[in-house]
């Protein structure tokens, strides 16, 4: 990657990330909306002070993630403290990040790109932060989705394209096999997506398509919700604690369900993919459907195995990278599409929409891969190893392209519906 290059991609993110502030007042910026986000404001000084941090300070050695300054630090600062953070007024902040900004094109030096430092060996540091921003970007966006006060007018510039799909339950079988999952890539890919390994993977069935609201509205007027059989105990002790009956953002109006997509409300249509259910909704349909949640294992066998190349696609379509036309993703289309609406979203296997729209459950726990190795620092990936987390897998409508594919791995906690999750289900062959 060249100088040129590097700079317009740089340049790009931050163009994103204020073109998504632009509408919002002072108060819509510092204000912490749920304790489970921070404060907007927060979220833009926490990515200049990550680009600092790495493209600044830590190109000439190693630095720890720990020294991140102060309240910007993640660790130091957890989400529901932040709001009482003495937080920069936003011109105070855009002119930090356009100083943080104009030091970092200072010291690009593509020629060490090709050395034996990992962390620059094909930009791989740049990548990381672009990431970290784009990322970001979607954070900020359920933030939006949950902003106190008038609803975020969101700028929607993409016109979704229509489906034309009709047997919406359709399923497909891996027969079973050796696969090669994850990755080697060390340009692009996180630290808990390395290294790539051969998996014995016995049959499955999974369903051509993620579940819908319309098949979502069913699991509801079975009386899904009062179903204790279908509730693990941990979704049941959910379940009395959240006394929810639908999906978030989801409202009654009369007989029919209404839900709210930033600043529209409009009937649910049945054909759009479900979003805003946690992990124990999503296990919950699945029993419901007489199925279960397919394993990341499984999910990455469905999004990207080539059964005639025996080998791994980086994306459902071949290895170009995500954009708008291939899949639902990236903001600017700020809702889901209809199931079957993106011609070349489909995988070898078969299934369709492994990308974009939204994240789908898995039923894996957030664990590491065999031979893992941490890089380059341990707050990323190392310490939510763990039975706390649940993996999901393949981006949403709000995914920036530049932070998904096949093998990428999201992980949050099971009782977590803010962010923009849904399912695909599956059954033992």
């Amino acid at each position: 990657m060249n100088r040129t290059a590097l700079t317009e991609r740089l340049e790009e993110a931050r163009t994103r990330t204020l073109h998504l502030i632009e509408p919002l007042t002072s108060d819509d910026l510092h204000r912490q909306h749920d304790p489970l986000m921070s404060p907007i404001i927060w979220d833009l000084g926490h990515i200049a002070h990550f680009e600092e941090l790495w493209l600044v300070r830590n190109l000439d050695g190693p630095v720890e993630f720990g020294e991140m300054p102060g309240m910007y630090n993640p660790f130091e600062y957890p989400r529901r403290t932040r709001g009482a953070l003495t937080l920069p007024s936003l011109e105070e902040c855009l002119q930090m990040m356009a100083d943080i900004r104009s030091r970092v094109l200072e010291r690009i030096a593509p020629e060490r790109f090709r050395g034996d430092d990992p962390l620059l060996h094909d930009g791989y540091v740049y990548a990381m932060v672009l990431q970290h921003e784009y990322q970001h970007n979607e954070t900020i966006l359920q933030t939006l989705q949950l902003k106190q006060g008038a609803p975020y007018t969101a700028p929607r510039s993409y016109p979704l394209p229509r489906s034309h799909v009709t047997d919406r339950r359709a399923t497909r079988r891996f027969p079973g096999g050796t696969v090669h999952l994850g990755t080697d890539d060390r340009a692009m890919a996180y630290d808990n997506e390395r290294p790539a390994y051969d998996a014995a993977i016995a049959p499955f069935l999974i369903d051509v398509f993620p579940v819908t609201n319309g098949d979502y509205l069913e699991f509801m007027r079975d009386g899904g919700y009062r179903r204790r059989a279908l509730w693990s105990e941990a979704g049941q002790r959910w379940l009395a604690e959240a006394n929810v009956e639908a999906p978030k953002y989801w409202a009654r109006d009369g007989d029919e369900w209404c839900v709210r997509v930033m600043d529209e409300t409009q009937p649910v249509d049945p054909d759009l993919p479900v979003c805003h259910v946690s992990y124990h909704e999503a296990e919950a349909f699945a029993r419901f459907a007489g199925k279960r949640l397919p394993t990341e294992q499984e999910w990455e066998v469905a999004a990207g195995w080539d059964p005639v190349t025996k080998t791994m696609r980086a994306f459902p379509w071949g290895d170009e990278p995500a954009t708008p036309v291939r899949a639902n993703v990236d903001q600017l289309s700020f809702a889901t599409a209809p199931i079957g609406a993106y011609e070349h979203n489909w995988s070898p296997l078969g299934c369709y929409g492994m990308i974009g729209d939204v994240w789908e459950w898995t039923s894996s726990d957030f664990e590491p891969y065999p031979g893992y190795e941490m890089f380059p620092y341990p707050e990323y990936s190392q310490m939510f190893f763990g039975v706390e987390y649940k993996v999901l897998r393949g981006g949403s409508w709000a995914t920036r392209p530049g932070a998904i594919r096949n093998s990428f791995r999201n992980w949050d906690y099971p009782i977590r519906r803010q962010i923009f999750s849904g399912l695909r289900c599956a059954k033992d062959d």
